[in-house]
């Protein structure tokens, strides 16, 4: 598949800084009005100040005048499904969760297509 957002996805987990789990995670996130932001993952020592690719990505669009995103990819080793925390600030900023989509990438490879709903069925309701 030659989705140029796979492929940001995969090109932004090289730059991830994880010297302490060496799971390193790329994302990135489709805006609604089109354009496409990345983030990696970012370890620290103290491990609750570890930063997910996912939120970085959102953090990025946020930072880039848009708030809602219809659709993220995220390349691991192992097409792994992102954690809690991510899910519900997916959730905050999804401009409809039952119409976006999350992408999960094995290595160079999607391996899922979901609809966001299916990862986090009963969110926190947000504000927005």
């Amino acid at each position: 598949m030659n989705d140029a957002l796979i492929q940001a996805a995969i090109e932004a987990r090289q730059f991830a800084y994880a010297p302490y789990s060496e799971f390193r995670v790329g994302a990135a996130v489709e805006a609604a009005g089109g354009e496409v932001f990345t983030g990696c993952n970012v370890e620290n020592a103290s491990i609750g100040l570890t930063t997910c690719a996912e939120r970085n990505a959102i953090a990025a669009m946020i930072r880039g005048g848009e708030t809602k995103w219809t659709r993220i990819a995220i390349a691991t080793e192992n097409g792994a499904r992102p954690c809690g925390a991510c899910l519900q600030v997916l959730q905050e900023f999804a401009s409809d969760p039952a119409q976006c989509r999350a992408i999960l990438i094995a290595g160079e490879t999607p391996v899922a297509d979901f609809k966001f709903v299916e990862l986090l069925p009963h969110p926190f309701e947000s504000r927005g």
